[in-house]
């Protein structure tokens, strides 16, 4: 009894020591800390007072549904404002990021296309490109990219397209996509999350990779998780009579595939023209269907529902995540003695314990040594 009261009583300045560390550490964390993607939700443009005027196609679904409501919730933050600006910032080449290298610049009487990559410090290779399509509308651009089910018709590689959930009020979509790859990889699928903004006829196109635990993982096809394909669609002069007739496409791309990035670049420099070339006529075709009457697919009309948003919003958003970063650098850089603290509790625990425990030297420095690596790791995660 004597042995176990002065172990108890040498130990229990050692858990004093944690239990006020772990107080100090949730009594000094900022209650006003919060993540920039968060903050943007509160920057939504305001639902109009009229949906059926902003939008020109409502779903015929039963609202009263508690489940449909949920879901068409749940989608509609899959893509966010983040995703908008971090796009803009593309397109405007704003984002940071290294300079491009142009791979290819080739043209057709009705189509110009031109291609770069760069190389970024940590993941898969990216690309952008520019397609310029003569005589056609955003309009019919933005629908003829976003309508999955005649995609199936002219892009070879996609061989599975279904719509998992959707928003009726922001047009986002969760879709389900299988990709055929060459004889020596097995095909990989995709769940994209995709949504549309208005910003007066340039239309801001987002897809990417979104999680989704209610589809189970299979060997094959291999799921890719990293991905990352966006377009900015606008109308611009046409070569023939510098009019506003012709509409250009700028596309920012990467994914994982899960292949080495040199033979991932390779396969792509060699079949990108072969892919491209493609567009244009599946373009004129869908074109003609539109023109002939043909009923509309369901992602063609979900196609039609976007955000609407000005420039003005836009560059609003970038001044605010500017000013959350700046405040939180700030305010972080305040207090400097509050690294101090978590290492300082390590070390001081790891002494109490080295006196309780043993006298040897061995013990000792076992302890002190994976002390300090947890010091070291405490400083550098805050």
């Amino acid at each position: 009894m004597d042995i176990i009261t002065d172990l108890a009583m040498f130990i229990t300045p050692l858990w004093i020591a944690v239990i006020v560390g772990v107080v100090v550490g949730w009594a000094w964390k900022p209650k006003w800390a919060f993540h920039p993607k968060d903050a943007l939700l509160k920057f939504r443009s305001p639902r109009p007072s009229n949906p059926q005027n902003d939008t020109a196609f409502t779903f015929s679904t039963t609202s009263s549904s508690a489940r449909e409501k949920d879901a068409s919730a749940s989608a509609s933050h899959l893509v966010t404002e983040y995703d908008l600006l971090h796009l803009w910032k593309l397109v405007e080449e704003k984002d940071g990021g290294p300079a491009w290298i142009q791979m290819m610049d080739r043209s057709t009487p009705t189509m110009r296309y031109q291609a770069w990559r760069r190389d970024p410090e940590s993941g898969p290779p990216q690309y952008r490109s520019r397609t310029v399509f003569e005589d056609a509308s955003p309009e019919l651009v933005r629908d003829f990219f976003w309508d999955d089910d005649y995609r199936l018709k002219w892009d070879d590689m996609l061989i599975h397209a279904s719509t998992i959930q959707e928003c009726v009020l922001t047009g986002t979509m969760m879709v389900h996509w299988v990709r055929k790859f060459p004889f020596f990889c097995s095909d990989r699928e995709y769940i994209i999350g995709r949504r549309i903004w208005d910003a007066g006829r340039i239309y801001y196109c987002v897809t990417k990779g979104v999680p989704c635990p209610s589809m189970p993982r299979h060997n094959k096809p291999k799921r890719v998780d990293l991905f990352y394909s966006s377009w900015c669609i606008r109308a611009v002069k046409s070569r023939k009579d510098d009019q506003l007739t012709s509409c250009e496409v700028l596309l920012f791309h990467h994914e994982d595939m899960g292949i080495p990035w040199e033979i991932a670049k390779l396969g792509v420099r060699q079949g990108m023209w072969g892919a491209v070339k493609k567009f244009d006529p599946g373009l004129r075709t869908y074109e003609k269907q539109r023109a002939s009457g043909t009923a509309l697919s369901p992602c063609a009309r979900a196609a039609k529902i976007n955000t609407k948003v000005t420039m003005d919003n836009v560059r609003s958003l970038e001044n605010t995540i500017s000013d959350l970063l700046e405040t939180e650098n700030q305010d972080s850089s305040d207090k400097p003695g509050g690294r101090n603290i978590p290492k300082l509790l390590i070390v001081g625990g790891a002494i109490a314990l080295a006196c309780t425990l043993d006298q040897g030297l061995l013990t000792k420095a076992v302890i002190f040594g994976v002390a300090r690596r947890f010091a070291k790791m405490g400083g550098k995660r805050l």
